[in-house]
């Protein structure tokens, strides 16, 4: 089984799994104000961790339990109306495959690479190389949310130059959330072992899709989503 140092190496932001292109939606709602300081940037965060990064949790820890990829992959596209974002996903999860192969090498993580050349969804992914690396599921649902707020959080930084301890600051206030979206996903991961992916977190953020395809649109932007 792996370890803390190999949970560790998963959520490092320095991690080559492409994450520091995208924003999580933070660099169209900075342009549109809904993000204009730390508070604002909380906010955005606590939304998106109860939405986006619990349903993110969700298929992880399913995929880190062992179900059905395929399965899981069309449950995260039902769960991802913006084709923007389930274009993102994929070249995520595909950037994070690579990297998941060159660290853990496993038949595995190659039959999913076989299986979607062009990327399955992240969250899927990132479960599969959560199994890959030895971790549990559980392990799995902490970097999920956990993702889910630290992109947004370091694109503020750079999108409207808020101070990296401010930022910290928001992280480390919603770690207490997190660990209970963490904990939400995996009671429902379990839970769809019987029941199926039907029994996974849905949870809906409209404006994040909207957003998200106003914001592909646009001919200029510092981040891919």
């Amino acid at each position: 089984m792996g370890g803390p140092a190999s949970l560790l190496v998963l959520a490092d932001g320095r991690f080559p799994a492409g994450g520091h292109a995208h924003s999580g939606g933070a660099e169209a709602a900075c342009k549109a104000g809904r993000i204009r300081d730390a508070a604002s940037l909380e906010e955005f965060c606590r939304g998106r961790l109860h939405t986006v990064g619990l349903t993110s949790a969700g298929l992880a820890v399913a995929a880190a339990l062992g179900l059905d990829t395929a399965l899981l992959d069309a449950a995260a596209d039902a769960r991802t109306p913006a084709p923007a974002l389930r274009t993102a996903a994929r070249r995520l999860g595909r950037q994070l495959l690579r990297a998941a192969r060159a660290a853990w090498p496993c038949p595995e993580l190659d039959a999913l690479a076989a299986a979607f050349p062009r990327g399955a969804h992240q969250p899927v992914v990132l479960g599969a190389a959560a199994r890959a690396a030895g971790l549990g599921p559980a392990d799995a649902a902490h970097v999920a949310a956990y993702e889910s707020i630290s992109g947004p959080a370091t694109a503020t930084v750079r999108l409207l130059g808020l101070d990296p301890f401010e930022a910290s600051g928001v992280l480390a206030r919603l770690a207490g959330e997190a660990d209970a979206v963490a904990c939400r996903a995996e009671a429902a991961a379990r839970a769809a072992l019987t029941e199926g992916p039907g029994a996974l977190p849905a949870a809906s953020s409209p404006l994040l899709e909207i957003a998200a395809q106003a914001h592909a649109a646009w001919p200029v932007r510092l981040f891919a989503s």
